[in-house]
């Protein structure tokens, strides 16, 4: 099986492709060769094997789309984003890279289609921001889609395109609504999601975090790991139980900024927690008070998908995979 993980230097690519390099994907798929695409210059870090090709490309640009399709993978993951934040700060990047370099490598693969039968599988990484307030607790898998950020807008249109080229047999597609990732490793992005990351990551390290919100807001959760697989899953899966939605709501933890830290609580200590410093952010509190609270995510629990039951889970794997793995 050939590979092509696009935003490959991001958290997710990045685990995603090392797991990839020491696990295989299946016993019936060995892995021929593996490009990882990025706009960063290099890698964060050297990957567990060789055996992979490392291409350092802007994803709005038509030649990223042709060099990505140039090798015929069969199988396609696109992380490539420009993160919420930073989408909605610029205008035009967010839709450069989330909307129209999108719409460039589906198109490369059409034509590839056209000219040579080519059909790879289309793992597309979209979001929970595809839907707005309004919002039921728990969502339901058939709620409307009505983002309220130009990154829920470009994710949302993207899926209307994976849909359509997939029902025009060009690409075999499938779209994962992450829920935010949390504990995230590393240093804070720009995602207006990072603080629920922060104030678990920080104190666990002895160090200030900063909450921005109300310690009521409620959110919906899964870990690296659970997204690592969830890729994982969505690329050797049967599709055809999606018929013409191809998109999914991933499964998760729903928990209230409070619960957060109360777990963090029963994990760390007082000591931790006292590391967390309230300081109220209008501009963040009013954009997540428009986030989703939780999905009921019955699609793809029944389509094997799986994530963790609680918060103390999502902490415990960040301490095993990132602190005592580094240790």
């Amino acid at each position: 099986m050939r590979i092509a993980i696009i935003g490959a230097a991001g958290m997710i690519g990045f685990k995603l492709a090392n797991h990839l390099l020491q696990h295989g994907l299946s016993a019936s798929s060995p892995i021929q060769s593996m490009q990882l695409y990025d706009v960063s210059p290099a890698l964060p870090m050297p990957l567990a094997s060789n055996n992979y090709q490392y291409h350092c490309i802007d994803f709005s640009s038509p030649h990223a789309a042709e060099l990505i399709v140039r090798d015929r993978p069969d199988l396609i993951i696109h992380l490539a984003a420009i993160v919420s934040g930073e989408a909605e700060k610029d205008f035009d990047k967010g839709y450069a890279i989330n909307l129209a370099g999108s719409q460039l490598l589906f198109d490369a693969i059409r034509h590839a289609h056209e000219q040579n039968g080519y059909y790879p599988r289309m793992v597309f990484a979209s979001s929970i921001a595809v839907v707005g307030a309004p919002l039921p607790f728990p969502i339901p898998d058939e709620f409307h889609l009505t983002p309220l950020t130009s990154y829920g807008t470009q994710k949302a249109i993207t899926e209307l395109l994976l849909a359509d080229y997939s029902r025009r047999g060009f690409m075999d597609g499938i779209g994962i609504r992450l829920p935010t990732i949390c504990v995230r490793p590393g240093k804070p992005n720009a995602a207006a999601s990072g603080f629920f990351s922060s104030i678990i990551r920080e104190p666990l390290h002895g160090q200030t975090a900063i909450l921005p919100v109300d310690p009521s807001v409620r959110h919906w959760h899964a870990s690296p790991r659970s997204a690592v697989n969830f890729f994982l899953h969505a690329a050797t899966m049967d599709t055809a139980p999606l018929g013409a939605r191809r998109s999914l709501f991933m499964p998760g933890v729903s928990v209230t900024v409070d619960e957060q830290i109360q777990a963090l609580r029963r994990i760390a200590g007082d000591d931790a927690t006292r590391l967390i410093h309230y300081q109220p952010n209008p501009d963040i509190q009013k954009m997540v008070t428009g986030w989703a609270p939780g999905f009921e995510a019955k699609r793809a629990l029944a389509l094997g998908f799986s994530a963790e039951q609680n918060f103390d889970e999502i902490i415990q794997q960040y301490i095993d995979d990132e602190m005592r793995a580094g240790a």
